[in-house]
This record gives structure tokens, C-alpha cells and sequence, in this order.
């Protein structure tokens, strides 16, 4: 990961205590956004109509979700601010909170990434014999890849191209015999989904007559098995005490709790929501594709042939925490909602990434966070317990609460474990009565 810019501090004191609107010119204080981001993030009608109807099809409107910062991120021994979009309450907090604690081994999270090589793929079938037809693709290697790179010299000129081939032989399907090339395209900064299907279909021809076949499909793949981002984390116990769990109890209960998850794919699937819970958030406040990740994530975790969880955590021989996660993370800084989407821009400069790699290696963090902080409630607490702290929030609104009011009937409705909106509503009549 490259450094960049000027040194930042993401430890916001007393941040969650402002107001939207001192949340945000602190946000510019410390990120060093003009004026015109500034007015940008506070425009809730920061993405006109008119851009969207050039995004999608059959365009009505535009929809909002909160948009936050994820505070305290020390990446690498760099500090990062984190914007995220996500409606679900205790994400930004948790992963904040997590990565407070994380810092205090002064480098924080340590991170990763391989090059960012996406998959095209060319299916073949009337194949007789598809082993024989798996060597004569092969031997056409050179020609395929000076085919495909042809479609894209300015990917060319930055040090990208189709890199090599691979073919898939599946001799038994119920449509006969499969060969399946696979391209292998570094696509630089871009996620590359246009950039590998252009490519795929230029070389579709040379493929069919190499294999002696007929080309049906030529598309990406999602799981982006060669374009890993990894993550991990160190902390003491001393760092993850409360004032009712001792260190060694805690590391105790969060590799616990994460063993079940490597074992049982029942607990994997609600384990990895709750990485893709930080995950996702960065990715849709980017402008990138979270389906795409979602898709590749799940994929990746069930690579050996059983669904298993994506992150692991171990005690260290000094009986540190040590967590790791590591997946596929197709991002990009270029093409699609990353250039059109006004919000998606002002994301970037808050984050200050320079490549796709590094905002890839960013996010895989905040995962890695997010997984820490569900596993260290579940290990304690419990999960409710937080979570429906926050969630009062939402009922105190859904109740009528304005302004002051959210905060004074949410923090009444936590104290007594009782978030219900009827129990809302009659605190907020008490409140107004005086």
C-alpha cells in the first residue's frame, strides 16, 4: 500500500456526540475537503435526477441511505477515514470502535493484495474430444493474448493486458463435453467487468477454431480468485479488557466463536455477513459493485468444497489476538458509478487511496474490524445488547421522536432493555408533557 498526502488523524474525539452538521466540518477539518465538498455531502439532492437517468434505465428518482464515517482506522501505520453507506445501526460505531482498539499496537492493520487480475471466460461445446482441444488452445496461447490485448492498448500503455490463459476441461455435462478458456487480464485500477468481456469476445473466434468447437458463452467471472486482498490484526489482551471480561477470557471467547464458524457453514453464513456488514458499506459509498463482492466473497468461501468462514482467529504464543482475513475484492478507482456518481467521488477524496489495490487492502480492514466486533459482543454480551442500543434510535424516530428527543427516548429505552415502539411512544408523551 502506497502512502500519500499529508498525515491525517482519524481518532475524532468525541465525534459521535456532534451533530450531523459538526460531524461533517470536522470530517473536512481533518480529510482537507474544500468547500465544495463540503456543500456536496450536505446536499441531499447531491446526485440530480438527471445524472441518474444516465446510470440506469427507466429512471424515477433517486434513493438515499445514511451515509457516515468509520473513525480511528491506522492501516499500515497510516490513518484512514472510512465512508460508509449502510442503514443497518451499530455498523460505523462497531467498526469504529474495533478499530480504536486495533491501533494501539501503533501500526493498527496490516494489509496486502495481489495484482488485480480478473478472469474472462470462453465457453466451448460440440467438443469430441476436449482434452485434444484443451492442448490446441494452449498452443494458441500467444495468438489469443495478442488478440485480446489489441482490444485495449490504453489498458496496454498503463501496465495492464491480458497476462496468460487457462482451460477448464468438464468431459461430462448434460450438454456433452465443456473446454472453458479462462483470460487472465490485469485491469490496473479499473474493476474491469467491461474490460474482460471485450476481450473475450474478440478472441471468441480464434478460441472456437483452435478448439474444433462451438463458443457459446463470453463473460467475466465474479469469483476473482487471482485478485486477493488480505488483512490482518494483532491485539493484546490488555487492549481488549472491559470492566467485566479479562483480556485472556475475551481472546478466549473470540477464537471460540470464530471456530464455530470454521466448522459449521450454518454459523460461516451469519460469521461472513457480518464481514461483508463492513465490507459492503465501503464498497457501495465508492460507487463499486457489491454484488460483485458479495458474489466472489461467498464463492471463496466455499472453495475447498465446504462453506467456511472467510476470516480466521488465533491466540499468538504471547497470547495476543491475532485475526486474518483474506478474499477477492474486484474495486475500482475508474469507469462506472466510481466516475459518474458525485457521492462516490467525494468518498475517494475522503479516503485519499491512490489505486484499486489499496482501496481493495482499505476495505478488506474494515471487514476484518467488523468481524472483530460481532465476535467480541457474541463472546461477551451478546449481540443484542449493543445492537438494539442503536436500534432504539430507529424506534424513538418510528415513534415521532424530532431532533433532541431521538437521542433522550433511545438512551431510555436501552437503559431498560425494553426497545418497543409502543414503550417509544409513551416515553416521548412523558418527554413533551414536561
Amino acid at each position: 500500500m502506497q502512502a500519500c498526502g499529508s498525515a491525517l488523524n482519524s481518532r475524532l474525539e468525541n465525534y459521535r456526540n456532534l451533530t450531523p452538521a459538526e460531524r461533517l466540518a470536522e470530517l473536512a477539518r481533518a480529510a482537507g475537503l474544500d468547500a465544495a465538498d463540503q456543500a456536496l455531502l450536505a446536499d441531499p439532492a447531491a446526485l440530480a435526477v438527471d445524472r441518474a437517468n444516465g446510470m440506469i434505465e427507466n429512471v424515477i428518482g433517486t434513493f438515499q441511505l445514511p451515509m457516515g464515517v468509520a473513525t480511528n482506522f491506522r492501516i499500515n501505520g497510516r490513518d484512514y477515514l472510512i465512508p460508509m453507506v449502510v442503514e443497518e445501526p451499530s455498523v460505523v460505531a462497531a467498526a469504529s470502535y474495533m478499530a480504536r482498539i486495533a491501533r494501539s499496537n501503533d501500526i493498527g492493520f496490516e494489509t496486502s493484495s495481489t495484482a488485480p487480475i480478473m478472469r474472462a471466460q470462453v465457453q466451448v461445446l460440440d467438443v469430441t474430444d476436449p482434452w485434444g482441444a484443451r492442448l490446441r488452445i494452449l498452443a494458441a496461447r500467444e495468438a489469443i493474448i495478442a488478440a485480446a490485448n489489441a482490444k485495449d492498448a490504453k489498458l496496454v500503455s498503463l501496465g495492464g493486458g491480458c497476462r496468460d490463459i487457462e482451460v477448464h476441461v468438464f468431459p461430462e455435462s448434460r450438454v456433452g463435453p465443456m473446454v472453458v478458456m479462462h483470460l487472465l487480464v490485469d485491469v490496473r485500477d479499473a474493476m474491469g467487468a467491461n474490460t474482460v468481456n471485450t476481450m473475450a469476445e474478440a478472441v471468441a473466434p480464434l478460441v472456437e477454431q483452435a478448439a474444433g468447437g462451438r463458443v457459446r458463452l463470453r463473460i467475466l467471472s465474479n469469483l476473482a480468485d487471482l485478485r486477493l486482498a488480505r488483512a490482518s490484526v494483532r491485539v493484546s489482551p490488555a487492549a481488549l479488557a472491559t470492566k467485566t471480561v479479562s483480556g485472556e477470557d475475551m481472546v478466549t471467547g473470540i477464537v471460540e466463536a470464530a471456530e464455530f464458524a470454521a466448522i459449521d457453514p450454518y454459523r460461516a453464513a451469519t460469521h461472513n455477513k457480518g464481514i461483508m456488514n463492513g465490507i459492503d458499506p465501503v464498497v457501495v459509498a465508492t460507487g463499486n459493485d457489491w454484488r460483485a463482492i458479495e458474489a466472489g466473497a461467498h464463492a471463496f468461501a466455499v472453495k475447498d468444497g465446504r462453506y467456511t468462514s472467510l476470516t480466521t482467529w488465533e491466540r499468538d504464543r504471547d497470547g495476543n489476538l491475532v485475526g486474518t482475513l483474506e478474499m477477492p475484492m474486484a474495486l475500482g478507482l475508474v469507469g462506472g458509478a466510481t466516475k459518474t456518481h458525485p457521492l462516490a467521488q467525494a468518498a475517494l477524496r475522503i479516503l485519499k487511496v491512490e489505486t484499486a489495490q489499496e482501496l481493495a487492502e482499505v476495505t478488506v480492514a474494515v471487514g476484518l474490524a467488523q468481524n472483530m466486533a460481532a465476535l467480541r459482543a457474541l463472546a461477551t454480551e451478546g449481540i443484542q445488547r449493543g445492537h438494539m442500543a442503536l436500534h432504539a434510535r430507529n424506534i424513538a424516530i418510528l415513534a415521532g421522536a424530532e431532533g433532541a428527543e431521538i437521542e433522550a427516548v433511545a438512551k431510555q429505552l436501552a437503559a431498560a432493555h425494553d426497545v418497543r415502539v409502543d414503550r417509544a411512544r409513551e416515553l416521548l408523551d412523558a418527554l413533551r408533557r414536561g
